[in-house]
């Protein structure tokens, strides 16, 4: 297939050199959004009058009919081609003949690009927030079986204070829900079209960029050619939200890994989502959380690619500027993955709520409401958080709990101290008087959930 560009070269390009430039083999899955994007510049052309009605409409037709084709599988994308606007324009040159060359009057593959990876990346940002708002559901809904399920919230991964498994997973649940806005900002910004910026300085003929904008959905079009050619900002953004995502997902599984060990034992992955090992056969892996953990340094890489290609490259389009397809594609692609693997593990899992209960029992995480106990009673918070470390440092000589511990014992170190300090030092009780917006109480956690699923099916 020809190059559109052969007319000022005497010799054939080495295949070497077609090898190197082609972009086909990852550009080809803009195949439809290059075809809707040259219908709506046809449809233009022919409006203004820049080419006659007919051919225009003629064009419009068998567009759609190699739309149909590609998608049907009676055609197959030309991979010696050099990318894909040229295997469209190309297949449709050899249908129509003099006609399909009309095509690309007041066009440039500068902007054509351009408007391709906008259509396409809007088009994955959307199935991007499907499949978190999938996740977020999943986590609400493990929230709600488990509203009831004690365990040790950590810092510094020490056991700290009581709450429930059902406030942890929200805690991911918030954060995804920020993962959503940042994709819709992404999308808002990106959502400008840059057809008829040309290669860099526009173009001569009557133009109604406004018409193809509408056309293909977007809220306007770019405001200078020489930006609207270069400009991959939207790669970089969307390429940094893909990152943050991971970040959110690999320290989620990073805590999965941990539950499902022996040694913590909160949580137990379900066979279809564990791995044994070759030579240990008492081994459960958890390999989709570890995964999706490792897979977070891939998208990170793309992100530092993008923004690598992106520093040095002076106005306006540059060859280098070929890089940014397979970089965002991989990133999406990763974080795709990554989220269809990772939300039905979640799913499935079964929470061991008697382990998770036994353990925040042991870590004396009661500590602050034992010292609260007391600034009730009129003591200064100081004295009285100076008095439970005293008990604390009791209980661990005796090897007791401050549930277990005797009352002389607590009248030994502190006066104020009186039967009622064992109805404070319940878990149960510790958890269930955070009432505090945002905090681990049943009522709070359901305000949590409702407020992430009015989130979700806005």
């Amino acid at each position: 297939m020809a190059q559109l560009w052969k007319g000022r070269f005497k010799k054939e390009l080495a295949k070497e050199t077609n090898d190197f430039n082609s972009s086909i083999s990852f550009d080809s899955r803009m195949f439809e959004e290059d075809i809707r994007g040259s219908i709506a510049h046809a449809g233009m052309l022919g409006a203004q009058g820049i080419i006659a009605k007919s051919e225009s409409e003629k064009i419009i037709a068998e567009l759609g009919k190699i739309l149909d084709d590609i998608k049907s599988d009676s055609l197959q994308i030309d991979m010696a081609a050099e990318d894909i606007h040229t295997f469209v324009e190309g297949e449709l040159t050899a249908r129509l003949g003099d006609t399909g060359k009309r095509l690309h009057t007041a066009r440039s593959r500068n902007d054509q690009v351009a408007l391709d990876i906008r259509l396409t990346l809007r088009k994955e940002i959307e199935e991007l927030e499907g499949k978190l708002k999938e996740l977020i559901e999943v986590i609400c809904k493990k929230a709600e079986e488990n509203a009831d399920a004690i365990m040790p919230g950590y810092t510094h991964l020490q056991r700290a204070q009581p709450i429930t498994f059902a406030h942890h997973i929200m805690a991911y649940a918030a954060m995804l829900c920020r993962d959503l806005d940042r994709l819709a900002d992404t999308k808002r910004r990106m959502n400008i079209c840059p057809l008829g910026s040309g290669a860099l300085a526009g173009t001569t003929y009557p133009l109604d960029r406004e018409m193809v904008a509408k056309e293909l959905g977007f809220d306007g079009i770019t405001l200078n050619s020489l930006d609207g050619v270069s400009d991959r900002d939207f790669c970089l953004e969307l390429a940094a939200d893909l990152s943050i995502i991971m970040v959110h997902l690999s320290r989620f599984s990073e805590e999965i890994i941990m539950w499902c060990s022996w040694e913590f034992k909160f949580i137990e992955l379900d066979d279809a989502f564990s791995t044994g090992s070759s030579i240990m056969p008492q081994k459960k892996n958890p390999d989709i959380a570890e995964l999706v953990r490792g897979k977070s340094g891939r998208v990170f890489g793309d992100l530092t690619a993008l923004l690598t290609v992106m520093k040095g490259i002076a106005l306006a389009y540059n060859k280098d500027m070929q890089e940014d397809k397979e970089a965002i594609f991989d990133a999406v692609d990763t974080v795709k993955m990554c989220l269809t693997a990772f939300t039905p593990m979640i799913d499935t899992m079964t929470v061991l709520k008697e382990n998770m209960r036994n353990a925040a029992a042991k870590g004396f995480i009661n500590a602050t409401d034992c010292a609260d106990y007391l600034v009730g009673k009129g003591l200064a918070f100081r004295d009285a958080y100076k008095a439970t470390g005293e008990l604390v440092a009791l209980c661990i000589d005796k090897g007791v709990t401050l549930e277990t511990l005797p009352l002389e014992d607590y009248k030994d170190v502190c006066e104020l101290f009186d039967e009622e300090v064992y109805t404070a030092i319940n878990l149960e009780k510790c958890v269930s008087d955070r009432l505090v917006a945002g905090g681990p109480s049943t009522e709070s956690v359901a305000a949590q959930i409702a407020a992430a699923r009015e989130k979700i099916n806005y």
